[in-house]
């Protein structure tokens, strides 16, 4: 079966180096990093499945989603994980191909080996994430990437993203007269606001400075 796979392998990244009919060819000709042999660990299933997705976006994105399937079984070894990728490849081989896109695929493979341990475990770290000293830009970057993998969305992600910020942000945008109800309206407005306000604090600081080398003293109100 491996020696099938290998075969597969071959024929895949060869026509996947070439430029397609319509493609601009430009991943072909950038470096990219393998995944690691994955062998069932669950707490490497994410990871794994994040290097499998950048490497299938810049060499094998006009690849059909049998060959994409394929090139990731590749990397699949060890133990039970041997087991399942048989499986899988004989229904490809039965024509019996049950995934519309990549992306069901390694959903179904993080099932099969996350047994749900890794949304817990993003799950507790959104509970325990909090701006403190990071600029919203920062912020924003970190909760989403947990977010991939937690499971919230819609109303109880904006509750979480709301939760996590500093308070004095939280509550300006929540006072607006018209306060931003989505997520992305969350992330965009929430990052204007601690931009500018940023910005403020240098250029107070600024003049605070300023004003003490020059040893000017405020004058006394009469």
């Amino acid at each position: 079966m491996q020696a099938q796979i290998q075969a597969l392998l071959v024929a895949v990244e060869g026509g996947a180096g070439q430029e397609r009919a319509g493609g601009s060819g430009l991943g072909s000709h950038i470096e990219m990093a393998k995944p690691a042999i994955f062998n069932r660990e669950a707490e490497k299933v994410g990871g794994f499945v994040t290097a499998c997705r950048s490497y299938l976006k810049m060499k094998m994105r006009e690849g059909t989603v049998e060959e994409q399937v394929i090139w990731v079984l590749s990397y699949v070894q060890g133990g039970s994980a041997d087991i399942w990728k048989e499986n899988v490849m004989e229904e490809l081989e039965a024509g019996k191909m049950e995934y519309e896109s990549i992306e069901e695929f390694f959903t179904s493979m993080k099932k099969e080996f996350g047994g749900g341990e890794e949304e817990v475990t993003k799950t507790v770290e959104l509970r325990r994430l909090e701006q403190e000293g990071r600029t919203m830009e920062e912020f924003v970057q970190i909760f989403k990437r947990i977010v991939r993998e937690s499971g919230y969305e819609g109303r109880l992600l904006v509750e979480k993203f709301k939760r996590g910020i500093n308070g004095g942000i939280r509550r300006k945008l929540m006072e607006v007269e018209n306060p931003p109800t989505s997520i992305e309206n969350w992330y965009r407005r929430a990052t204007v606001l601690d931009r500018n306000w940023r910005k403020s604090r240098r250029e107070e600081e600024r003049l605070r400075g300023k004003k003490e080398t020059t040893g000017d003293a405020p004058k006394q109100e009469q």
